[in-house]
C-alpha cells in the first residue's frame, strides 16, 4: 500500500468515526414523571374536544367532506353553529391512508364521542366530494344509532366550465 492510499484510508476512517452516533442512552422514567405526563395528556385531550353541552339538541346536521386526500366531518345544530369537528389527519392518519374508508369510519367514531353528551338523535347528512370515505362514513353514522332523515350530495359541479382552447391551425 502506497503512502497516498494509506492517508486516504486513514481519512475515510476518521470520517466514518465522526458520522457514527454511538450507543443510544435510554433514560428510565420514574413513576412520578409518568403520572405527570399522563395528567398533561388528559388535560390536552379535554382541550381538544370542546362541545357545547349547555342545552340538549335533538336534531342536527352532519357535513362530510371526502376528498382524495382526507375526510373531514363537522357536526352542527339546526342553525349551523358547529358542535364538533374531526378529520382523518387529526386522528393520526398520514399520507394516502387519510382518504381510506377505514379512516372515515374512525373519524365518525371520534366525532360521535364528542357529541354524545349533546343528545343528538336525528341528523341530516350533507356529503361533499368524491373521495372513498363517503359511503363508509354514512354507514358508520347509522351504526352508531343516529337516525338519518335525509342524505344530500352537495358536491360542486361545473355547468359550463372554463373557456375552451382556440382551434389549432396547421
Amino acid at each position: 500500500m502506497s503512502e497516498k492510499q494509506w492517508v486516504r484510508a486513514e481519512r475515510n476512517q476518521q470520517k466514518k468515526h465522526k458520522n457514527s452516533m454511538g450507543k443510544k442512552k435510554i433514560k428510565k422514567q420514574t413513576e412520578e414523571e409518568l403520572l405527570k405526563e399522563s395528567e398533561i395528556t388528559e388535560k390536552t385531550a379535554e382541550k381538544t374536544a370542546p362541545v357545547k353541552t349547555g342545552k340538549q339538541i335533538s336534531r342536527g346536521r352532519v357535513y362530510i367532506q371526502a376528498s382524495y386526500n382526507n375526510t373531514i366531518i363537522t357536526v352542527t345544530d339546526e342553525n349551523g353553529s358547529a358542535l364538533a369537528s374531526s378529520s382523518a389527519g387529526s386522528l393520526g392518519f398520514k399520507g394516502p391512508k387519510k382518504a381510506t374508508p377505514y379512516a372515515a369510519s374512525k373519524v365518525v367514531e371520534a366525532v360521535f364521542e364528542k357529541i354524545k353528551k349533546a343528545g343528538l338523535s336525528e341528523i341530516n347528512v350533507f356529503i361533499k366530494g368524491i373521495g372513498s370515505g363517503r359511503e363508509s362514513a354514512v354507514r358508520s353514522l347509522i351504526s352508531h344509532g343516529l337516525n338519518i332523515t335525509s342524505i344530500k350530495d352537495i358536491t360542486p359541479i361545473p355547468h359550463n366550465g372554463p373557456r375552451p382552447r382556440k382551434v389549432r391551425r396547421v
